[in-house]
């Protein structure tokens, strides 16, 4: 059960101009917790909350809310998931100067999205005296605040799109999943009987047919189901710790072996083709979508003052890991990097072990990631059938939703392609497009500026073509594998 938030509507102040819409689409006891592998179980805190008299925000936190370090840890786990094992294909995708550069720039953008998020939703719990609002909050009063009717009639709208990019971003995170554990599933099983222990010596085994990877997600589907029967958030904490701490001990073990034996990278291209290019932005900004878990983090801070240097510097952090890996795993695999790392990593025991740990930590990230959707399209059929049958409805609305992740992975096999697909439709809206727009609506009324509008206004326009020519790309791709540059089915090993 979430905690109930503790008004529904306070008095605005007298220098708001424009009256709030009472429209909502759903109760406002719900918390964005989207990120791309984080864990909701840091929901906001609704404690002792003040508001300063000089005319800016300002919240104190409890003293049993998180410290900055834990904060940061946190900030870091919802950035780092299976969006930085395939940035090694994205750089391939960009070329090896291009796609560093851009990843770079990608990030100081996406940073400054979540600095714009952050602002506008100080703005609006000041002028409305709230202790906290979220994503989709922050959208609808932006609306409800702007000078343009129509807007403030439609703002309930910005809800519901904030809801439905959430919807498609988490679940698509879900269909990622299943195609990544069937991938290094079965790649390790195919390699079990030419798996070695020497791993300085791998060579191309002649595998073992097993079952199609089709076949390994269905194999997936029941354990998935009962793993997301578990709706007790405290419970799936404990699920998150066992993810945080194998996919850390795996990411060690990749970036010791990619760094080693690094081959003459002259024969790579600095700048890749630009037919390719926006499969590269799909995955740069799937991989840098954690602004959804922004605010909810923020709110939890016992010192929230220090929130944004923690921001700051922990995608710092963030960003190096992106930029490093895709670098060293594109100089070290070359034109042969999949779509996921780990299905470059060679054959031995020490290796195999590694997909397996990633695999472990990614599979009890599903629940993480399905709580959100979860959240918001369950109470929908809930609300709408006879109580006695609540549990039922539940579970059945659970199951049906696992089985649909199941079924889109089916269709799109190919990993980098959902992790494309994915950051081009909903990340880029989510982390590039949406947040310059709020910061227009929620301060032109007040003053903007010149400088500040066009700043973004080109911020939007980048996250629309992205979004706009990487799923056309992407859908091309999907319609004609056979062109497709990376099979993201095959299991040999190259070092």
């Amino acid at each position: 059960m979430l905690i109930k938030e503790e008004e529904k509507s306070k008095k605005i102040p007298q220098f708001t101009k424009f009256t709030m819409s009472t429209q909502r689409l759903r109760d406002e006891d719900y918390r964005d917790y989207s990120s791309t592998d984080a864990s909701p179980e840091e929901s906001p805190s609704e404690g002792l909350n003040n508001f300063s008299s000089s005319g800016s925000y300002m919240r104190f936190g409890e003293s049993n809310s998180t410290t900055w370090f834990q904060t940061l840890i946190h900030l870091l786990k919802s950035n780092i998931g299976t969006g930085l094992l395939g940035l090694p294909l994205a750089v391939k995708n960009a070329g090896i100067l291009m796609g560093p550069l851009s990843l770079l720039v990608i990030g100081l953008v996406a940073v400054h999205c979540m600095r714009i998020l952050v602002k506008c939703a100080h703005h609006f719990c000041y002028r409305l005296n709230k202790p906290f609002v979220d994503y989709g909050d922050t959208v609808m009063y932006s609306l409800e605040a702007s000078p343009i009717s129509w807007l403030r009639n439609h703002a309930h709208w910005g809800r519901r799109m904030v809801d439905f990019f959430l919807i498609v971003t988490q679940l698509g995170f879900c269909c990622i999943y299943f195609v990544f554990l069937a991938d290094n599933f079965k790649q390790v099983i195919e390699m079990a009987n030419g798996t070695t222990n020497n791993c300085h010596n791998n060579e191309t085994v002649i595998l073992t047919p097993t079952m199609d990877s089709r076949l390994y997600m269905l194999t997936f589907l029941p354990f998935m189901v009962l793993l997301v029967f578990v709706r007790n958030l405290r419970a799936l904490s404990i699920f998150s710790l066992l993810a945080n701490i194998t996919m850390a001990v795996s990411l060690v073990m990749i970036y010791q072996f990619t760094v080693q034996n690094i081959p003459d990278p002259s024969h790579l291209p600095l700048v890749a083709s630009w037919k390719t290019y926006p499969l590269f932005f799909g995955t740069a900004i799937f991989a840098f979508e954690g602004i959804g878990m922004v605010l909810p983090l923020e709110n939890k801070m016992k010192d929230p003052k220090k929130f944004s240097l923690i921001l700051y510097v922990g995608m710092a952090i963030v960003t190096a890991l992106y930029v490093s890996l895709g670098i060293l795993g594109y100089l070290h695999f070359g034109a042969n990097i999949q779509g996921s790392i780990t299905l470059n990593l060679p054959n031995c025991w020490l290796y195999q072990s590694v997909k397996l740990l990633y695999s472990v930590g990614i599979f009890f990230t599903y629940a993480l990631q399905f709580y959100v959707p979860a959240e918001i399209i369950i109470p929908f059929f809930v609300a709408r059938g006879p109580e006695h049958c609540e549990l039922v409805i539940d579970l059945s609305v659970r199951t049906v939703l696992v089985c649909l992740t199941c079924i889109l992975a089916i269709l799109i096999p190919r990993l980098d392609l959902v992790i494309s697909l994915v950051g081009s439709v909903s990340s880029s809206a989510l982390a590039l497009i949406i947040p310059p727009l709020l910061e227009i609506t929620t301060y032109y009324s007040e003053g903007m500026s010149p400088i500040t509008i066009v700043k973004d206004a080109l911020i939007s326009i980048l996250g629309f073509v992205g979004f706009v020519v990487g799923t056309c790309l992407t859908l091309y791709e999907l319609i004609q594998p056979s062109s497709a540059p990376i099979f993201i089915n095959s299991t040999s090993a190259f070092v």
